[in-house]
């Protein structure tokens, strides 16, 4: 899939030696076919790293995707540098005039505060409130996940009694749902979060559909509005060493941390992690982009102001 983003973007270079097709505007232009337009709104601090990991995920279909990325105005990032913010970000005044055709609301490392300490509580309320008219289907990951079922059905989340950390093992629930087609009856997915949302809760909660389910790490996969909300508890879009480093950074500052579950050969810190999730995150953000966005949205939509 031809990933459309701007020629100067940092992680383009990385993208381009991975073999992923990566085209500017102006090679944009000459082709003749409907490009897609997706927001991604990132919250993360290390916004260069999850800009990489999000492209890669949405880099096997044969759509061309126009990307965008969003920043809130209600906090600073202390771990980007304000120059690349400024070059490659958006806030939201500046883009709430226009239609999305899918919208993706990364996690934040904020998710032992109550949504309402969050300094951009009130900012991200009204972010979610505006995909539900100018965005076909968003995508909520992890912290967001959990900001957006509280936000839309009223369901708080909790603490844990332990770090949910690694990788875990999930089984498919609804297999004729296409967002899950072609998945295996049970596949791996990483997870790294203090909190969660109760899975009988969201049993419980008829607006919501579950896709797929753990015993040890609960919900992972949850929809709503006939796919114009997905719910994704974990992190499909991590990298191979992403756990691997927010463990030796949690180890190195001496904080309690266990290894991450089912990641190391061995349980073994000095072995390289295997990557085992990958084929599953790519099916999630493929059919994603096919069934809930481009054979979704009207052609005369995207893009527009009112």
């Amino acid at each position: 899939m031809p990933i459309k983003i701007q020629s100067d973007l940092p992680v383009k270079e990385i993208l381009e030696k991975e073999n992923i097709f990566v085209m500017d505007e102006g090679r944009a232009v000459h082709q003749d076919i409907r490009p897609i337009r997706i927001l991604i709104l990132n919250l993360m601090p290390l916004k260069e790293e999850t800009e990489l990991q999000l492209l890669r995920s949405l880099s096997n279909t044969p759509l061309q995707v126009d990307v965008s990325f969003m920043m809130v105005a209600t906090h600073e990032s202390k771990n980007t540098a304000t120059s690349h913010l400024n070059k490659f970000y958006e806030t939201f005044d500046q883009v709430k005039a226009h239609k999305y055709d899918g919208m993706i609301i990364t996690g934040a490392p904020v998710e032992q505060m109550e949504f309402e300490e969050v300094d951009y509580w009130e900012e991200l309320k009204e972010i979610m409130e505006w995909t539900k008219t100018n965005v076909t289907s968003t995508i909520y990951l992890c912290w967001a996940a959990q900001a957006g079922l509280y936000y839309h059905y009223g369901l708080k989340k909790k603490m844990m009694d332990h770090k949910v950390f690694g990788l875990f093992r999930h089984r498919v629930k609804n297999r004729r749902v296409p967002l899950v087609r072609g998945f295996d009856d049970e596949f791996l997915a990483p997870h790294s979060r203090h909190t969660e949302v109760a899975a009988e809760d969201i049993h419980a909660c008829d607006a919501l559909t579950i896709l797929a389910e753990s015993e040890e790490a609960g919900v992972f996969l949850c929809m709503a509005m006939d796919g114009r909300q997905i719910f994704v508890m974990g992190h499909p879009e991590y990298d191979r060493v992403t756990l691997d480093g927010e463990y030796k950074r949690d180890k190195g500052k001496g904080l309690d941390i266990k290894l991450p579950e089912n990641y190391y050969p061995e349980d073994d810190p000095d072995n390289k992690p295997l990557l085992l999730w990958r084929a599953h995150a790519n099916n999630l953000y493929t059919n994603w982009l096919n069934y809930y966005v481009y054979q979704v949205t009207p052609y005369d939509m995207i893009g527009t102001p009112f």
